[in-house]
């Protein structure tokens, strides 16, 4: 059973960068490819990029020039750069873990966090 931990969300401004960290716990951490994901009131929740156990990296066309994903498995932990924040880019960001390669579809990923808040004001 693999914990999840996310951190670093806050209020900021449009143009604005954030960091946010998912610590994990229980598991093999270097066996889990993890995601991030986001959830906007009424809307449903969204893939944001992920890192593979390969060290690969994806991004939504949404994200991709802004946001940048990485890993620490001395430190059992993944973050997300968020650059250029836009208002838009306002929701809830979970990390999650899944032992596939790595996925875009949230039902494939087999554990999740609580989430932060990312609000980005206009």
């Amino acid at each position: 059973q693999v914990q999840l931990v996310e951190s670093g969300g806050g209020l900021v401004q449009a143009g604005d960068s954030l960091r946010l960290s998912c610590a994990a716990s229980g598991g093999t951490f270097s066996s889990y490819s993890m995601g991030w994901f986001r959830q906007a009131p009424g809307k449903e929740r969204e893939f944001v990029a992920a890192v593979s156990w390969t060290l690969s990296t994806y991004y939504a066309d949404s994200v991709k020039g802004r946001y940048t994903i990485s890993r620490d498995n001395a430190k059992n932990t993944v973050f997300l750069q968020m650059n250029s924040l836009k208002p838009e880019d306002t929701a809830n960001y979970y990390c999650a873990a899944t032992s596939r390669a790595w996925s875009i579809v949230t039902a494939q990923y087999y554990y999740w966090g609580q989430g932060t808040q990312v609000t980005v004001s206009s």
